[in-house]
């Protein structure tokens, strides 16, 4: 059975029964997504909880009824007779005249046995559609779809067009699967970054800051900083170096580079008070450093060049696109470019390869590559040309065989600049996440008349790679907070532990401990004075920190701590100074 096409179908049921409650209802787009479908109506009322309910009980009447799906090519005048009541529909039919697309209509069920069925031509349901569905909603498990949410949506997503509402749909081949996805979600919910991101205290939105523009807490930005410069004793170690780069540049740069033309809408303007220059807050690093290059002359001696940077960048991103830490306007990258002789590339790609490796192995993750190549079928959408694009797609192939590493083909999925070995990261629920990527590109240091002196004299182009292992820190941070429901590995919490004297008279001896694990470099805190024991606990586990410890009467004779691990019911007795030890180790390790 083909699941693309029994969402597809589930998405025309689902309109059916809502132009059945809503006679007047006007028709959008319906569609397949991941895990699902949905369509998007115009009301004239608000829908509940109770709506979604009734039109899953109608559609599994239609299930049941084994009503056909007949596909129909239709002229214009066709079309726009059948339509003439749905102005959305009659949108889409001018684009597609426009496009010289085909108008073609599915017909869903014929003369049906279920009563009062009356849709846009008798005793039957039709939209505008390009197929595939299955050829009879018999096909279709009753069972294993749920109508999910509700959301808006505008028409053709644009903000100046009406706001629709949309309906999400749930669809798998099993209930089985079903279930199993909504139990993810229930998780999901549960690990929730934003919830988890207040409850530790790590960061927080403001109205007056603005939309996508997060705010960190010391303790968040400990978290960013520990990420970086995890990532920058790695680059330093590989003859990485730094650089920094203003956030503005003048529109010229980013016209060169081809991101004016292809990211210009999501790119802030910058405008200023004393010139008509005009400049954008740089949504990328790349060709700032291709002008770091181009501020002198360079023999091939000079190359390899690795240029890091962390500098903040910005993106213009849509309101309703907005997302915690997930998608957000203002974000840094552990971006690096690497200018070098062609012959240097292999060696070059391997050793971030390697890095990457290492960074994935110490969180945990399990992971594949997607080799994101060109879209052939439209080469319009990418610079330069057809034989060097083959070219560097063919060697990226090359270079991930060569390292054993398991990859699929995604087209359509590669830079306008050049193709991608993207790493996609599973986390504890099961979700892909792309982290990493590596780049061959050739075009850029085209664009910018970049070059180098080889050892003959001669002038040549030099190769730029594009490199980025956990991609944006504040997206990873909430990478982390979900996959490790909020509980950090020790060496990434803000606070690795809390002392709790049990009463007043122990606080001094906790006291002392909280000043011994300061000058080890272990980050502590020691509970209120006013809080009881039971409390400390109680709030130490929910700020997930890694380790308590109780200190009493038997504590402070003994000159031992009682150690409550995270994750772990039973305590243990340890010497103060063991306990340290191995508390250093697991840190210095970076242990998960």
């Amino acid at each position: 059975m083909n699941l693309d096409n029994v969402r597809h179908s589930l998405a025309h049921l689902l309109a059916a029964v809502v132009l059945k409650k809503f006679p007047k209802a006007k028709l959008g787009i319906g569609s397949t997504i991941e895990n699902g479908f949905y369509y998007d109506f115009l009301l004239p009322r608000a829908l509940t909880p109770d709506d979604l309910k009734e039109f899953e009980k109608t559609m599994r009447e239609l299930i049941r009824a084994k009503l056909p799906f007949s596909g129909k090519k239709v002229t214009t005048a066709e079309a726009k007779k059948i339509f003439k009541d749905q102005p959305f529909k009659l949108d889409l039919i001018k684009e597609f005249i426009k496009k010289k697309k085909p108008l073609t209509i599915y017909i869903t069920g014929h003369k049906t046995k279920i009563p009062n069925f009356q849709f846009l031509i008798p005793n039957s349901f039709v939209d505008l559609c390009r197929g595939g569905h299955v050829k009879n909603t018999k096909e279709i498990s009753i069972d294993s779809f749920k109508l999910d949410k509700i959301a808006g949506a505008y028409w053709h997503g644009d903000e100046k067009n009406k706001m629709l509402t949309r309906i999400y749909g749930l669809a798998f081949n099993a209930k089985k699967e079903l279930d199993k996805y909504l139990a993810m979600v229930e998780e999901a919910q549960k690990r929730d970054h934003r919830k988890l991101g207040k409850q530790l205290g790590l960061f927080t939105f403001s109205d007056l800051v603005g939309s996508g523009l997060p705010l960190y807490t010391p303790k968040g930005a400990f978290i960013r900083i520990a990420l970086n410069d995890y990532i920058e004793s790695l680059q330093s170690k590989a003859g990485y170096t730094q650089v920094w780069t203003p956030q503005i540049a003048k529109a010229e740069l980013f016209k060169i580079s081809g991101h004016y033309d292809k990211y210009r809408d999501s790119m802030f303007k910058v405008l200023s008070n004393y010139s008509d220059e005009v400049f954008y807050l740089k949504p990328m690093n790349c060709p700032q450093h291709i002008q770091i290059y181009a501020g002198q002359k360079r023999s091939y001696r000079d190359l390899p060049l690795r240029y890091s940077d962390f500098a903040m960048l910005y993106r213009d991103e849509k309101p309703g696109e907005l997302n915690g830490l997930a998608r957000v306007r203002s974000f840094s990258q552990d971006d690096c470019h690497i200018f070098c002789r062609e012959d240097q590339v292999n060696e070059e790609i391997d050793t971030a390869l390697a890095m990457i490796k290492e960074v994935m192995k110490t969180f945990g993750f399990k992971y594949r590559y997607r080799l994101s190549i060109s879209d052939k079928k439209h080469p319009e959408k990418y610079l330069g040309d057809s034989k060097t694009w083959n070219k560097v797609e063919k060697w990226a192939e090359r270079i991930i065989k060569r390292n054993k590493i398991d990859y699929f083909d995604a087209p359509g999925e590669a830079a306008f600049y050049a193709p991608k070995m993207d790493l996609m990261a599973t986390d504890a629920l099961g979700r892909e996440w792309q982290l990493s990527t590596v780049q061959i590109d050739f075009f850029m240091p085209e664009k910018f008349g970049l070059t180098y002196t080889d050892k003959n004299g001669k002038e040549k182009l030099p190769v730029m790679i594009h490199r980025a292992i956990i991609g944006s820190p504040e997206r990873f941070i909430m990478i982390l907070l979900e996959h490790y429901a909020g509980a950090l590995p020790t060496w990434l919490s803000p606070i690795q532990v809390k002392i709790i004297p049990v009463g007043k008279t122990h606080r001094p001896t906790a006291e002392k401990i909280l000043s011994l694990l300061n000058k080890n470099n272990i980050r502590a805190e020691i509970s209120g004075e006013h809080e009881t024991v039971g409390k400390s606990i109680r709030e130490g586990e929910l700020q997930k920190i890694p380790y308590l410890l109780v200190v009493g009467d038997k504590e402070v004779k003994a000159g031992t701590v009682n150690v409550r691990e995270r994750h772990k019911e039973q305590t243990k007795e340890m010497i103060t100074e063991d306990f340290i030890e191995k508390i250093k180790a697991e840190i210095t390790e970076r242990k998960l």
